[in-house]
């Protein structure tokens, strides 16, 4: 049984692909339409065959989809990815708007979790009161 490193030097599977960033098969082909993913490279069989930098990039689009960004704007930033040198500005600016939504997110999360913290530390009280009668 081929290494991973020797599947590597061959191209991976969509199978080790999804194995390696726990997405399905079927997510996989569903990036490559929605035009997140760049062409995948076939073999003579018509199989994909992944390269190190495309799974790379699939982590990367995973964790901007972890955050929330959605597909209309991956589409875009690996459109100018694609395109080349050139349109550094627009790529920073479309993650800098996007690491600004996760932040205020993260901010309204933390809040939230304060209230329930504070919640929790009002039940316990209370039940170590009920405990003590």
């Amino acid at each position: 049984m081929a290494t991973l490193e020797t599947k590597r030097a061959t191209g991976l599977t969509i199978s080790d692909v999804a194995q390696e960033t726990g997405l399905t098969s079927h997510t996989l082909r569903y990036y490559e339409r929605a035009g997140l993913l760049a062409g995948v490279e076939r073999n003579g069989s018509g199989h994909r065959r992944y390269t190190s930098e495309d799974v790379e990039w699939v982590i990367l689009v995973t964790r901007l989809r972890a955050t929330g960004m959605p597909i209309r704007l991956i589409r875009r930033y690996a459109e100018l990815v694609r395109d080349g040198e050139g349109n550094e500005a627009e790529r920073l600016a479309l993650l800098e708007a996007h690491r600004a939504e996760v932040v205020a997110r993260l901010d309204q999360l933390h809040r939230n979790l304060e209230l329930i913290d504070y919640k929790i530390g009002l039940y316990r009280e209370r039940a170590c009161d009920v405990g003590a009668r």
